[in-house]
């Protein structure tokens, strides 16, 4: 038989965490995370998406206004850059599904327990650094480990805590330097002939075809280095290397 808390994952597709304004812009914002993936890189973890809650994701980037979740991110599809999340795909379906009323508020006294033994995953598709840091850090500490990553390091709005929480995304050999002296970590793509840096990692999953479900070293501030990984996805030829966070 099964249990009342199966029972409930079995029925719950995701929960809305934050509907408000943007830390980076004041536009307004949703923050959904949804229960199940099919994304093998991550494994099953909780996944995170920041949208707009006022346009959909096709509509935010073709009129630039996805800087009010993706920030000074130089691989936003607005900018011609590499980000490799088909914008058409999960993140359009997760937004429509918001609009038809598929999500349900989050309330930790009665969904906390659904979070307990999962890891989860900051920003699918968004920066985190869009979501009120409160938001997030209540939200991940209710998992038993998380990923994540931001681009927002040099943004004027950037709130520094969460460089605790995530893992600063950075483009270029100069920028993670600047985040190293910061005793923060990074999480450094390399062009294909980029040297590879002395002191980080590559990415497990690429080096060892472990998931970031069994992984979690891009959990923001720990002793683990620093980690790189090649530039990939279907837009990795629109790499903007010379690009600054």
């Amino acid at each position: 038989m099964a249990k009342r808390g199966d029972i409930t994952m079995a029925k719950t597709k995701g929960f809305i965490l934050y509907e408000g304004v943007s830390e980076l812009d004041n536009a307004p914002i949703v923050v959904i995370a949804t229960m199940s993936t099919n994304n093998r890189k991550t494994g099953k973890m909780i996944q995170v998406w920041i949208l707009r809650s006022d346009i959909d994701p096709i509509e935010a980037f073709k009129t630039k206004a996805d800087y009010s979740i993706c920030g000074n991110c130089p691989q936003r599809w607005a900018l011609g850059g590499a980000c490799y999340v088909n914008i058409g795909q999960a993140p359009l379906a997760i937004y429509r599904a918001y609009k038809r009323g598929s999500y349900t508020p989050f309330d930790p006294a009665l969904h906390g327990d659904l979070l307990a033994n999962r890891k989860i995953r900051l920003g699918a598709y968004g920066d985190p650094a869009a979501v009120p840091f409160e938001v997030l850090r209540d939200f991940a500490a209710l998992g038993k480990g998380h990923t994540g990553y931001t681009h927002q390091y040099n943004h004027k709005n950037f709130d520094r805590r969460y460089l605790d929480l995530c893992m600063v995304s950075a483009d270029t050999l100069a920028v993670a330097q600047r985040v190293k002296r910061d005793n923060a970590r990074s999480f450094q793509v390399l062009a294909t002939d980029a040297p590879i840096p002395t002191d980080a990692i590559e990415c497990l999953s690429d080096s060892k075809g472990i998931s970031c479900l069994d992984c979690g070293l891009c959990n923001g501030k720990s002793e683990a280095p620093s980690i790189y990984i090649r530039v990939h996805g279907t837009r990795k030829a629109n790499f903007l290397n010379n690009k600054r966070v």
